[in-house]
């Protein structure tokens, strides 16, 4: 601390004593174009200092680009992790996790909590510079999105995404990064990072695996959610750990040139992920030196390294080699590092402060009480009701005396999920918590010590159960379980949990179970899904800090909005063999678009307190000219006794088409309040892109035939939810 201390005072005694000179620098000259002002920021800088730059300081820096005294440009911190909270803060508001968000079926609430994470963002950094402080906190461009597609229900990284489906993965990224980088005309309020670029979804015990996929899966699947990236306007990506098709993802100029940058017009930066460029030479072996390494990166499209702690310098920190070299020019390296110092400008770094409103961002804005109760909102809106027996929710009263069991019920640390925002137990509720204000008398046993459940003692169980109203048993995974580095082995809930479910069924006797899960990955649930001791099975994901609130607010419907309306974002097989092997990228037998056969629950389910009925489908035009757009209009009445949210789902399949494509697709959904008994109609248009199936030879292309429409509460073909489905068909012609 002392270090960092000395050094800020030393950067602010040398800036200082320019001051009067650094404003007449034209890449400070607002009234010039932002080309312009990169230009002639860029042409000032040495090799070493570009080197430095693009290097991320190298490996002592953590990540932190030096300051250059000499023209007053302050250190950049490139790190920063934003997934569902601002992780290098305290105190921080702690979102739910993004499968969980993902559950929730609404692009306005991702905006509005990326747009809650990117204040947050800004107000940290804010917190920090005016202090003259530029290290791990204060920095503004996020390693965010995740939108890589969830393809195995064992990766260890499933909670970081937004489910199996590309069109719900693309809706969601594109309202993420629109919140989080703002919507000011000129400045940026935090910068988005989509990641990992690309076909990078396990298997964690060996990230830097080879991805063989082809064409026609890699532009119908793995692509479509980082198109939209570059659509929605992020300014960063990164490069991923693994190959693609036998080259590294961080020098595959196929992926980072050719498609990223030429197809798809993307003039951001790319950083590699911790350490991807030196695995290229001491894992791959695909290059033997840092020379040829830094030269292949740069010049495949990779602008910054984020060069791995442990490693000797890292491998930009060789750019002047390979420019000596002459594999590299010194106008090649100035060119890849103006889209950093573009980042930069637009953030509003070299630009007086009275001009960017988001430098008035207060550190008053984490832990808002906005923030808080957004918080809650999202963790109600993301739980999925999986089975209600007999309607026996909501409860309508208090109890007496409740039973509390299960390892998730306690350990607040795993109710939140990798990359959250800061823990504060002073703010978080967790369901033990939260369940002991609704009975006048709790008993409480975890059972296990931990959500890994390898110690378990039932001798507890009989008497905690007994002399109870109703039992609650909150049962899961956690970061011990599934995270980063680890993927699970089965389907099964972790250690003895099985056993202890198996066990509190039989102690109950006749006292209802309320099965409460704390997951990302699908679970093996048949033993509580069929018994009728198990009424309720209520999947929460990993809600955050607001989860006893919002379970409080569910199971009594404390608020008419807290009527459960979570679809699942990713199917839950039955069984393991159901699914192909986590190391093949095909993606054939995979996902509700390529899998067929029977499910514990397919993707687009979920229950609601109350019931609805799907009325009329229209669809105009129903014959359209190849490159039209045709409207579907769909009515819906609420059928209950309860207002309630409703998840409307639009599917499209392609029933003559000779090509390999999805047996259906989700190309529409809209999450709307219903009010009891009233009827409602919504209109969704299903462009000629989503109409579209893959050719080898000529891409992407508008087939002349039938398409047939689906619209209904829950995916076609499956009857796991009592909502129905209307089917429609429209003919494109030439």
């Amino acid at each position: 601390m002392a270090v960092c201390g000395t050094a800020a005072v030393v950067f602010w005694f040398l800036f200082s004593s320019i001051l009067p000179l650094i404003a007449d620098f034209p890449f400070r000259n607002t009234s010039l174009s932002w080309e312009d002002r990169v230009n002639d920021l860029v042409d000032r800088l040495t090799i070493d200092e570009l080197t430095l730059q693009m290097a991320s300081g190298g490996r002592e820096s953590s990540g932190q680009a030096p300051g250059i005294p000499r023209l007053g440009i302050h250190p950049y911190m490139w790190t920063q992790e934003c997934l569902h909270g601002v992780v290098h803060a305290r105190r921080s508001t702690s979102f739910p996790q993004s499968l969980g968000l993902a559950a929730a079926f609404s692009p306005e609430l991702i905006y509005n909590v990326s747009r809650a994470i990117g204040m947050e963002v800004r107000a940290v950094h804010n917190n920090h510079t005016k202090y003259g402080q530029y290290g791990d906190d204060s920095g503004l461009s996020c390693f965010s999105p995740v939108v890589n597609i969830m393809r195995h229900p064992l990766w260890g990284r499933n909670q970081e995404t937004y489910g199996e489906d590309p069109y719900l993965t693309s809706v969601y990224t594109d309202h993420y990064v629109r919140g989080l980088q703002g919507d000011h005309p000129r400045y940026v309020l935090a910068s988005a990072g989509c990641k990992h670029f690309d076909a990078y979804s396990g298997p964690e015990n060996s990230s830097l695996y080879d991805s063989e996929i082809s064409e026609r899966d890699w532009h119908l699947t793995y692509l479509p959610a980082f198109k939209q990236c570059v659509k929605s306007g992020s300014l960063g990506f990164m490069c991923s750990y693994n190959k693609v098709n036998g080259i590294p993802s961080c020098v595959n100029s196929k992926m980072l040139d050719n498609i990223l940058r030429q197809q798809w017009g993307y003039k951001g930066y790319v950083i590699s992920d911790m350490g991807a460029l030196e695995f290229i030479i001491s894992v791959f072996g695909y290059y033997n030196n840092t020379v040829d390494t830094a030269a292949a990166s740069i010049m495949a499209g990779t602008n910054l390294e984020l060069p791995h702690r442990l490693a000797q310098d890292g491998v930009f920190m060789s750019i002047p080699k390979a420019v000596s070299a002459g594999k590299l020019t010194f106008d090649i390296v100035k060119e890849k590092a103006k889209p950093l110092f573009y980042t930069r400008m637009r953030l509003g770094e070299f630009d007086p402060p009275e001009l960017n409103p988001y430098s008035k961002v207060d550190i008053s804005v984490v832990q808002s009480l906005a923030h808080r109760e957004l918080a809650v909102q999202a963790a109600v809106k993301s739980f999925v009701l999986l089975k209600n027996t007999d309607k026996f929710l909501p409860f309508q009263r208090t109890f007496e005396s409740i039973a509390v069991i299960g390892p998730m019920a306690n350990n607040t640390d795993q109710l939140f999920g990798d990359y959250s925002g800061n823990i504060d137990t002073s703010v978080a509720l967790n369901p033990l918590q939260a369940l002991r204000t609704k009975a006048l008398y709790t008993k409480f046993t975890a059972g296990c010590k931990d959500t890994g459940c390898e110690e378990y003692n039932n001798e507890t169980i009989l008497e905690t159960v007994s002399k109870t109203q109703i039992i609650f048993l909150c049962l899961g995974t956690g970061a011990m379980v599934e995270t980063e580095g680890k993927d699970r082995t089965d389907l099964q809930l972790p250690g003895n949990q099985p056993q202890l479910l198996k066990d509190v069924m039989q102690a109950a006797n006749g006292i209802p179970i309320v099965l409460l899960l704390f997951n990302a990955g699908p679970l093996e649930i048949s033993a509580a899904s069929l018994n009728d001791r198990v009424p309720v099975i209520l999947e929460c994901f990993f809600p955050g800090q607001a989860t006893g609130e919002a379970l409080r607010r569910v199971l009594w419907l404390e608020d008419p909005k807290a009527n459960p309306a979570g679809r699942l974002p990713n199917s839950w097989p039955t069984y393991l063999n159901q699914v192909p092997s986590i190391y093949n990228y095909s993606m054939a037998g995979r996902t509700y678009r390529y899998f067929e056969g029977s499910l514990q629950y397919p993707f687009g389910y979920g229950l609601s307190y109350t019931t609805f009925s799907y009325t009329t489908i229209g669809v105009w035009p129903q014959t359209v000219l190849a490159g039209g757009s045709v409207s579907v209009t769909v009515g819906v009445t609420n059928t209950g006794m309860y207002d309630g949210d409703e998840v409307i789902q639009l599917y499209i399949s392609w029933p003559d088409t000779k090509e390999k494509m999805p047996r259906v697709q989700l190309v529409g959904f809209k999450r709307i309040f219903i009010k009891s008994l009233q009827e409602i109609k919504y209109k969704f248009t299903i462009t000629a892109d989503q109409m579209a199936v893959w050719n080898e030879t000529f891409g992407f292309l508008v087939e002349p035939g039938i398409i047939q429409v689906y619209a209904g509460g829950q995916q076609p073909m499956q009857s796991s939810a009592s909502n129905n489905i209307l089917s429609a068909s429209f003919k494109v012609v030439k």
